[in-house]
Parts: structure tokens; C-alpha cells; sequence
């Protein structure tokens, strides 16, 4: 899996197909990635105890990786990542389309 925390992302099915967002988390076991204000739904709470409210609450819940695609800022493109090695035999990751880092 070529996802890491921070990456900028476009969701390319589901309810939520067109929007992008930057991933909080990497779930490797799964195979599942959570990104940020993406696939939002509602949860009814009860109160807990005195000082604690219930209502509605928006969850964030986490996306296969299947359906999302990494978002190149230089280029502004959904791409793959490549890997590159620098000069001072740093491994990074870059851009197919346009050669540049992410």
C-alpha cells in the first residue's frame, strides 16, 4: 500500500466519489484508510452521567484503499506513486505523470 498519514487523496467510489481529503490514518492489517471529512455518518449517543449531553453525532468511518487514488498538487491529477532514489540514496516517492515528489 502506497498511502501515508498526510497524504492528499481523491475518493474515486462510493457516496462520497469526487471529493478529496487528506488521510489521518493507514489501517495496513485491513487494507482501510481514514480520510478526513470524507464517508461521514451519523451516530445517536445517550448521555453518559451527569455532565455529559446525548445527541447526534457525525463519525468519520474509514474507505478500502480500492477506492481511493493518491492527488499529485503540482500537477493537479490523481496519479500512482513511483519510487525514486535521490543522490544521497534516499528513497522517495514520486508523481508518474509528472515527475515530481509527494
Amino acid at each position: 500500500m502506497k498511502f501515508k498519514k498526510g497524504d492528499t487523496v481523491l475518493v474515486t467510489a462510493g457516496k462520497d466519489k469526487g471529493r478529496k481529503g487528506q488521510v489521518e490514518k493507514v489501517d495496513w492489517k485491513n487494507n482501510r484508510v481514514l480520510v478526513k471529512g470524507v464517508n461521514l455518518y451519523k451516530r445517536h449517543v445517550k448521555p453518559k452521567g451527569e455532565g455529559q449531553k446525548g445527541g447526534i453525532v457525525s463519525l468519520e468511518r474509514s474507505l478500502p484503499v480500492a477506492n481511493i487514488a493518491l492527488w499529485c498538487s503540482k500537477c493537479e491529477k490523481r496519479t500512482r506513486a513511483g519510487y525514486q532514489l535521490s543522490k544521497g540514496g534516499v528513497k522517495q516517492r514520486i508523481c508518474r505523470k509528472c515527475e515530481g515528489i509527494l
